[in-house]
């Protein structure tokens, strides 16, 4: 019988399980990147028609062509756009990302995460064959790499080789830190593919397989006419679940998760972690018992003690799982949901905004924080600015064409509110996380239509004119918004200078919830500190915030780093006059 998991590294020595922030994590801009749709930096090693399971005539997408579009290949799989659409691939690879480096840096980036990227079929990477190994369509050489693979036990490290994606992803990996920058992956530890090795043993001999016990089986294909029937991750039978006993997945699973867990974040197997990637992100870890995170947490430290590990939790429950036995972090979708009601659907006042936010920090350990990655948009949700064209709407619930949702450009209004959020995002506490293209002006529903081309500056693509449904929409232009992009760029370049805007505490000082402004501010003591100014409202706001918990001494202005223009200090207040949706950020200095 299994046996629950201790609290010990694999080593046998105990790991503190005290809270740890990593002190980097306070202080980046993450960039959520989903490989298959960044960049096609090598178009030698685009997926093939085998691979994917394409139809007759099936071929690489457009990377510049009209999203709701559809090839000839897709039409025969199906009248609908949807039908098709999950079998394209456009062939973004790990080149692409190490060629966009340089590009990241300039807009401000201190971390990166990566969807998955280990080898899997589906164009999300979600459905893992191979944990050990990066995707072969990632790297310079897709036939060289499923030899490589042939050669293995994939049971057993020992045999385990590196194929020229792992190589390259350890290449990236370098050139990432030698910018100075960090790099987590997703970890998906609930479910495979069923293409994963050991779940296609399982299909191939049933009963008598050796992995029989790696998965959720509840019958095997007999002679009597009984199905293979087996769990999926919520009922999809192409993610197989793997099993748990007593709260923790099965052991010969567990081991093969450390084993490929000290792969990727100490690849020399040296004792030095530098080589290695800095964290993971973990997919729907509440699905997977907390025994075994906390088990697979002690490895992590073990092997890296500054690593950063960051939940997929949607809900509230976040803080339950951010501790020194669990994650780091938690993606903050509360925070995503808060911003929705108050700033784009404009359900709640300041006061009430400010209350949900300071109920999204309680419990959590301290620091805690001020590394929660607070999202906008990510590969799960529409695009922020999509959300903002389809107000009213219940937090990422009928995001869909289908359902109503609009799928046309933003208007030039809509990007101002687009801009505040990001403003907002910028200065309040915790880390803000930019999903690839955000900051290019990218738009769209869920899921399949968030996870559009990455648009580059020096691309010409195709205006979008074709509507999933065939309903009429507007011409709308692609490409690449330079003035947004530079908006994000001094966002970041204010966060990245300002150190009271990463580590300070947090302090409410107006709130007017007739007028629809606020004010707080970040502080490390009462001389260092930002005042961050908000106008939610659609009129031209003259506000006056009091400054009589600061130490300005004979300053007669705080400099707004936004504008470069100075807010005018007298009888202990400063006042600015803000634009309708726009804000600042006042400085009595460069702290």
């Amino acid at each position: 019988m299994e046996h629950p998991p201790d609290h010990t590294s694999q080593n046998g020595n105990s790991v503190d399980t005290s809270y740890h922030t990593p002190e980097w994590a306070k202080h980046v801009i993450w960039y959520q990147i989903f490989p298959e749709r960044f960049r096609n930096g090598d178009p030698s090693n685009d997926p093939t028609r085998e691979r994917v399971g394409g139809p007759e005539g099936w071929e690489i997408s457009p990377w510049t062509g009209d999203w709701y579009e559809r090839a000839s290949w897709e039409k025969s799989l199906g009248d609908s756009f949807r039908d098709g659409v999950f079998k394209r691939r456009y062939g973004g690879d790990l080149q692409g990302i190490i060629d966009k480096l340089d590009y990241l840096q300039e807009l401000g980036i201190g971390g990166i995460y990566l969807n998955p990227v280990f080898d899997a079929v589906s164009l999300h990477k979600y459905d893992t064959s191979h944990y050990h190994h990066i995707d072969r369509f990632f790297g310079p050489d897709p036939e060289g790499d499923v030899e490589i693979m042939k050669q293995e036990d994939p049971e057993d490290p020992k045999t385990w080789q590196w194929t020229s994606a792992d190589k390259l992803f350890l290449r990236l990996i370098e050139e990432v830190h030698k910018r100075g920058m960090k790099i987590i992956i997703d970890g998906v530890f609930n479910h495979t593919g069923t293409d994963f090795w050991a779940f296609r043993d399982v299909k191939k001999n049933q009963s008598k397989s050796k992995y029989k016990k790696w998965y959720s089986i509840n019958s095997f294909a007999d002679e009597e006419g009984k199905k293979f029937d087996y769990d999926g991750w919520w009922g999809v039978k192409s993610l197989p679940e793997l099993k748990e006993v007593h709260g923790a997945l099965v052991k010969p699973i567990r081991e093969h998760i450390f084993a490929i867990t000290r792969r990727w974040m100490d690849p020399d197997g040296d004792g030095d972690p530098s080589d290695g990637i800095d964290g993971w992100r973990l997919d729907v870890p509440e699905e997977v018992g907390k025994k075994f995170w906390k088990e697979w947490n002690a490895v992590v430290r073990s092997i890296n003690p500054n690593a950063y590990t960051v939940g997929e939790i949607w809900t509230d429950k976040g803080r339950e799982w951010v501790n020194g036995e669990l994650f780091t972090a938690a993606m903050n979708y509360p925070f995503t949901e808060a911003i929705q009601d108050y700033m784009i659907d404009q359900s709640m006042t300041p006061a009430g905004f400010l209350k949900r936010l300071r109920m999204i920090r309680e419990g959590l350990p301290d620091g805690a924080e001020l590394v929660q990655q607070n999202l906008m948009d990510s590969h799960d949700t529409p695009r922020v600015a999509s959300m903002i064209v389809n107000p009213g709407r219940e937090f990422d619930t009928n995001t869909k064409p289908e359902e109503g949702f609009e799928v046309r450009k933003p208007t030039a209004e809509e990007r101002r509110l687009q801009r505040l959020i990001a403003l907002f995002q910028y200065t309040y506490v915790g880390a803000p996380m930019i999903f690839y293209g955000t900051e290019a002006g990218m738009w769209g529903a869920d899921d399949p239509d968030d996870r559009k081309p990455m648009v580059w500056p020096e691309l010409d693509f195709d205006n979008e004119k074709s509507h999933p449904l065939g309903k009429k929409r507007p011409v709308d232009q692609n490409a690449f918004d330079e003035g947004l992009f530079n908006w994000y760029k001094k966002l970041g370049n204010i966060r990245n200078r300002h150190l009271a805007l990463r580590v300070g505490k947090l302090k409410e000082i107006l709130v007017d919830n007739e007028r629809q402004v606020f004010s707080f501010a970040r502080f490390l003591n009462n001389q260092m500190f930002c005042l961050v100014v908000i106008n939610r409202s659609e009129y031209t706001r003259k506000i006056k915030i009091p400054i009589d918990h600061f130490e300005v001494k004979q300053r007669k202005y705080l400099e707004n780093v936004i504008t470069g223009n100075g807010a005018q200090i007298n009888n202990g207040k400063v006042t600015v006059m803000l634009p309708p949706i726009s804000g600042a950020v006042l400085s009595p200095e460069e702290t």
